[in-house]
């Protein structure tokens, strides 16, 4: 499983639910977090790059990208360069948002990258025609849920404010589903439903991408000899022991 930083440890949480046989290694590619501030064409050559050397290193099964942000902008250069590896990636949830809306009014909560990102209006042009979805890039929200999960102290008025654009009102309606569509966002969903305006659903893909995970691998790959434990790798090779207490916590030997 591969994240920007810990985000994508909702998804590994799900993930181990549904698949507890299977062995996890998380990278959380630190080096560069945030990547918010990376210009398109460098990222992408630095995550293909970069995933040459962990399917050398580790020799997965699957790779689970639980980040939208380089998701949408890397995928299919990933597929390309490793054809022989089935990679699962995470995009924003506009279908099912689309879906379940009763209001018409979706917001979609994301990194500034993924708003940007033509696959965003692309999954908004395919599946949410009838609907109006508003993007909201927040440029604050995946740092703060990092330092949150480490510290456990956040200010809910920059919650509050990061938030705030994704509540609409018009003609009497009101957004009544948010997407979070950033894998980091699931850890602050109690804080943003706490400040929020009034009730909405808030949206985590993080089970969805577990269940699509477990659909593409074949049972008989499971090893009958003891299971590993899992394992996290920073990237920067520099692990705070705040960072090695958090994973530990998730039961990853760093």
């Amino acid at each position: 499983m591969f994240d920007s930083g810990i985000g994508g440890l909702t998804v590994l949480r799900e993930a181990r639910v549904l698949m507890p046989d299977r062995r996890f290694v998380y990278v959380a590619d630190d080096a560069a977090f945030p990547y918010g501030d990376w210009e398109e064409e460098g990222l992408r050559a630095r995550i293909v790059d970069l995933f040459g050397r962990l399917i050398s290193d580790h020799q997965p099964v699957l790779c689970v990208i639980p980040c939208n942000t380089a998701s949408t902008l890397v995928l299919a250069d990933l597929r390309k360069a490793y054809p022989a590896m089935p990679f699962v990636g995470t995009v924003p949830a506009i279908k099912p948002a689309a879906e379940r809306t009763r209001s018409g009014l979706v917001s979609v909560l994301a990194t500034p990258g993924t708003v940007k990102r033509q696959y965003t209006r692309d999954l908004i042009q395919q599946w949410a025609s009838k609907v109006e979805v508003r993007l909201v890039g927040s440029v604050r929200l995946a740092a703060l849920a990092e330092a949150y999960m480490r510290s456990g102290f956040i200010d809910e008025e920059i919650v509050r404010s990061e938030i705030e654009p994704c509540f609409v009102e018009e003609d009497g309606r009101r957004t009544d589903i948010v997407v979070l569509a950033c894998t980091h966002y699931p850890f602050l969903a109690n804080r943003m439903r706490k400040v929020a305006p009034w009730p909405v659903d808030w949206l985590d893909p993080a089970e969805a991408i577990a269940r699509r995970a477990m659909s593409l691998l074949d049972p008989a790959t499971v090893e009958d000899a003891p299971r590993l434990p899992d394992k996290a790798v920073f990237t920067s090779g520099r692990i705070e022991p705040v960072s090695r207490r958090l994973m530990q916590g998730f039961g990853l030997v760093v």
